[in-house]
């Protein structure tokens, strides 16, 4: 039969397959993720031994795929939205893991359902795909409740929309976050610690563009686990504040440690989150 003379899909039979599914749904089995690259300049392992046969696109198996596209353009008509968004699902180690959990590392995106396989959405790499195509996968939720949803949402937001901290901040602040991640997951006082911290935000005043700035970095802490005592946390608070002090325009560096109900609205939507991809030196 002729590409022009096959049947379009019954669009009330397509939509209805698809009412279930939900931004950060996800198929969990061997996939394909597919993308273009130079054959000439081949940057993996994967393109590398594609470009031997001078192929332009390469399909790499993955161990899943997950829809990134909003939930509302997944139940939209399809012959209004035909298209959905995909990430591939990559296993990371626990320690990494953790971190992705706790939004320091916006290259991924955490899962709850599927955390006890070390399975995350790899955000730097999306596809596109037919509606058709997911209508006919195993869906698994990859979320549960508003939370996790809400989290996800944001997850997605910070890859794409990340505060471009200046270059002169990135080095002061590069100490600091190679000993985060160094400790992290040391079985001591500070690596406890730190595995209770949710997220780092930082403040800087008057601007980023003044000529002089004072920062502060809000350590934020769940309320459990983690130290016990104020005296144990400025302990550490110390420690860390030692390894990024005031230099060139920045005059100050304080820090807290606090928990989020400690921050009001303000200083949460005045500060930005500090993530570790760019500056633990991978």
């Amino acid at each position: 039969m002729a590409a022009n003379a096959l049947a379009e899909p019954p669009a009330d039979a397509l939509d209805q397959a698809l009412q279930n599914w939900r931004q950060g749904d996800c198929v969990v089995g061997p996939e394909w993720f597919a993308y273009r690259i130079d054959p000439a300049q081949p940057l993996t392992d994967v393109s590398r031994e594609a470009a031997i046969d001078g192929t332009e696109l390469v399909e790499e198996e993955a161990a899943g795929l997950v829809v990134v596209s909003q939930t509302c353009d997944i139940v939209r008509r399809w012959p209004e939205r035909p298209y959905l968004e995909v990430s591939p699902l990559v296993h990371v180690p626990d320690a990494l893991l953790d971190e992705i959990r706790k939004a320091r590392r916006p290259q991924w995106a955490y899962l709850p359902a599927l955390a006890a396989d070390g399975l995350v959405a790899d955000l730097d790499r999306t596809m596109t795909v037919e509606k058709a195509l997911v209508a006919r996968w195993a869906r698994t939720p990859g979320l549960h409740t508003d939370q996790e949803r809400r989290a996800f949402t944001m997850a997605l937001a910070r890859k794409r929309a990340r505060f471009p901290f200046p270059d002169d901040f990135n080095e002061l602040v590069r100490p600091l976050a190679k000993r985060l991640e160094r400790r992290h997951d040391k079985q001591s006082p500070e690596g406890t610690a730190l595995q209770a911290l949710e997220e780092i935000r930082v403040r800087a005043a008057p601007s980023w563009d003044a000529e002089d700035v004072e920062i502060t970095l809000w350590f934020i802490r769940a309320v459990e686990p983690g130290p016990a005592n104020a005296a144990t946390w400025a302990a550490h608070l110390e420690k860390w504040l030692m390894l990024s002090p005031a230099s060139g325009r920045f005059t100050s560096v304080e820090g807290r440690v606090v928990t989020l109900d400690d921050l009001t609205a303000a200083d949460y939507v005045e500060s930005d989150p500090l993530d570790l991809d760019h500056l633990s030196g991978r």
